[in-house]
């Protein structure tokens, strides 16, 4: 727990116009989990752009009253967001849209540029002004910049993922197009499905495919840029083949909804795999094994079977609160994980527990959930993690910038342990993280260090910020 996630991407293309705005809120309220600090929908009314963004969670920013001004359209995209470049202000907010001499474009991503302090630098020294600190407004730079030379909006796009490297899935909308697209590693998920009435859904996840009733058709592989107008579909595939898949591990282990499937592997089965190898290679005496809502409940269910210690449900989560990683401060973010979690007396007390969660980053929250279920009088409380330690940043999207707060960089299994209260502690076997996606090709830099693409210049999370804060700071007085 206390990681911070990604951000979620929507995208819906109808042959007529249709109540757009409320499909991309559907899908949106299906993708909050990946993102709680802002959101945004762009509908597509024959060529007109009508935008609300704001921070804020999707039932809060999108209210009755701001739905019934959207307009029917043909087109929509929505957002809903997790900063790890940039700041969580509203300038922040996607979809980007952009007013320009070759069309207009509204633009959500969903990842992280490991060269965005490069590329930027770049456009700036050419004159470029940005108006936000957020990488997505680098990529809508440079789609711009090409679509001056470019037959298409989508040739731009692909002239545009030469320049690109990292994490990005990418709903763009033009005036005439829904575009979708995904970097040549494929980090990030990306899937489309169709309409019962014709017309197609793009979207981070199934999950919200399924939300908008659309069937799901398969996912984008990593490099393929997906048209969608009038004339059909159109699948683009120069950039495909060019590096080896690599989808990150912790979609699987954390991010994703349990719902769904991603590159056809089953998230609740991937988890609970995950359990079963811990049941295998940590083993524990105990009377019950509980899991951490909600990614550790099916990892729980997975190390209950295989073990045949019984599975009770022994923490009960607040839904009326948003992750405990929203929290600006280490203060703040302690309080919340006893608002947000509850231990269950009646499955614990006396009892041996075994503690399954996704991850261990800091240890705060791991130590805040064993003191819980010790008061709630657990004899014994043994954590397994069904992943493996944290021990390098990720440049890819998932808001780890700098080893300094990895509690794992710093001590030993038996350290951590004692640290958080816990009688043992056990993690996922990085060697295993491929049994457990049923031999998916994935990325674990996280955990192994090693990186698919080169290891940027800059990976502060306020890098942009940072560089305003003391550029203003440097400027003369007029």
């Amino acid at each position: 727990m206390s990681l911070h996630e990604e951000c979620g991407v929507f995208g819906v293309f109808c042959p007529k116009p249709e109540n757009t705005a409320h499909m991309a809120y559907y899908g949106l309220y299906a993708l909050q989990h990946r993102g709680q600090e802002s959101c945004g929908i762009v509908v597509n009314d024959d060529g007109l752009f009508f935008s609300h963004k704001d921070l804020g969670l999707v039932g809060e920013v999108f209210s009755p009253e701001v739905m019934a001004r959207f307009p029917q359209g043909n087109m929509a995209v929505g957002h809903v967001r997790y900063g790890t470049t940039g700041g969580n202000s509203r300038s922040n907010c996607q979809p980007i849209e952009i007013n320009h001499q070759k069309g207009k474009m509204a633009l959500a991503h969903n990842g992280n540029l490991s060269n965005a302090w490069q590329l930027r630098s770049e456009l700036e020294l050419s004159g470029a002004i940005f108006h936000s600190t957020s990488d997505t407004e680098i990529i809508a730079y440079i789609v711009t910049r090409e679509r001056l030379h470019a037959p298409s909006i989508e040739t731009a796009l692909s002239r545009a993922m030469d320049s690109l490297q990292g994490a990005y899935s990418l709903v763009l909308m033009s005036s005439a197009k829904l575009i979708a697209a995904r970097d040549p590693h494929g980090f990030r998920p990306l899937c489309y499905g169709e309409l019962p009435g014709g017309g197609y859904v793009v979207a981070s996840e199934s999950c919200a495919l399924h939300a908008v009733g659309a069937a799901f058709v398969r996912d984008l592989l990593p490099g393929e840029i997906l048209v969608f107008h009038e004339g059909g579909i159109e699948s683009h595939r120069e950039h495909c083949g060019q590096c080896v898949g690599k989808i990150c591990s912790f979609e699987y282990i954390y991010f994703a909804r349990p719902d769904s499937v991603i590159e056809g592997m089953p998230v609740h089965l991937a988890r609970m795999r995950a359990g079963e190898l811990l049941a295998q290679e940590h083993p524990a005496q105990a009377d019950v094994v509980i899991g951490v809502p909600d990614s550790g409940l099916d990892a729980a269910l997975g190390f209950s079977r295989a073990s045949g210690i019984p599975y009770g449900i022994g923490m009960l989560k607040n839904r009326y609160i948003g992750r405990t990683f929203i929290s600006p401060g280490q203060e703040d973010r302690v309080d919340k994980v006893r608002i947000k979690l509850s231990p269950i007396r009646e499955t614990v007390a006396g009892k041996r527990v075994v503690l399954i969660d996704d991850s261990i980053v800091r240890g705060t929250t791991s130590g805040q959930i064993v003191t819980m279920l010790r008061e709630a009088g657990a004899a014994e409380v043994h954590m397994r993690i069904s992943s493996p330690p944290f021990l390098h940043p990720c440049y890819y999207g998932t808001d780890i910038d700098s080893c300094d707060h990895l509690i794992a960089c710093h001590h030993s299994v038996e350290e951590i342990a004692q640290i958080i209260g816990a009688d043992s502690l056990g993690y996922l076997p990085l060697e295993k993280l491929p049994w457990m996606i049923q031999g998916r090709s994935c990325c674990s830099a996280c955990f192994s260090g090693e990186y698919p693409t080169p290891v940027p210049q800059n990976t502060r999370k306020d890098r942009f910020e940072k560089r305003l804060s003391e550029s203003g700071r440097r400027a003369p007085k007029i």
